[in-house]
């Protein structure tokens, strides 16, 4: 009878740390959301031939390299990003570095993707936030949508970012100032019709 009560008590502590991980990874996503700086980063078009995959769109932004002083970079070594926004409001490198930054909270923490062999040494880099999840009836829409708005000259597409200490939370996607989720029931309903 005793190990029957120490075995319950050992399934209960378990279960209760199974549910509180996932519920902290949601509070800190959540909070990054209500209280960080949101920023607009610009996207770029993506090779056509990327397949999608799944739920989501597979983003490109254009604010993702840098030039650095050295190739002294490893490929998925871990950096920071500071980001500021430029003279039309979106998204900007200002400088990225190996060490956690002191007196501002507008940093991500991201990946070395790639740096060039030559000088000018180009860094390359992998933010968190590069896809896109939605409904999977709507995905292959958005999608659509995405790659023929970033091959536009004409049409601006940004995905909007919440950014706190590091943590960076993508919030929406955004086609010439119109989330790309009221497009897409747009379209729904033209279909519709």
């Amino acid at each position: 009878m005793k190990h029957k009560k120490i075995f319950f008590y050992i399934f209960i502590v378990i279960a209760l740390v199974q549910l509180y991980v996932p519920v902290q990874m949601i509070l800190r996503k959540e909070k990054v959301l209500d209280e960080g700086v949101h920023f607009k980063f610009k996207t770029a078009p993506i090779d056509p031939s990327d397949p999608f995959r799944g739920k989501y769109v597979k983003l490109s932004f254009e604010a993702n390299t840098i030039i650095v002083n050295d190739k002294n970079w490893t490929r998925n070594e871990a950096i920071y990003v500071l980001i500021d926004t430029d003279s039309l409001g979106y998204a900007k490198i200002v400088s990225v570095s190996k060490e956690l930054p002191e007196n501002t909270s507008n940093y991500i923490k991201a990946k070395v993707s790639y740096v060039s062999f030559k000088s000018p040494y180009r860094l390359t880099i992998q933010y968190p936030f590069d896809r896109y999840y939605m409904e999977e009836s709507k995905a292959p829409i958005a999608e659509e949508l995405y790659r023929e708005a970033t091959q536009l000259k004409t049409t601006i597409a940004y995905a909007l970012v919440s950014v706190k200490d590091g943590d960076a939370v993508l919030k929406d996607v955004f086609i010439d100032n119109t989330p790309i989720k009221e497009i897409i029931q747009e379209v729904e309903k033209i279909e519709k019709n």
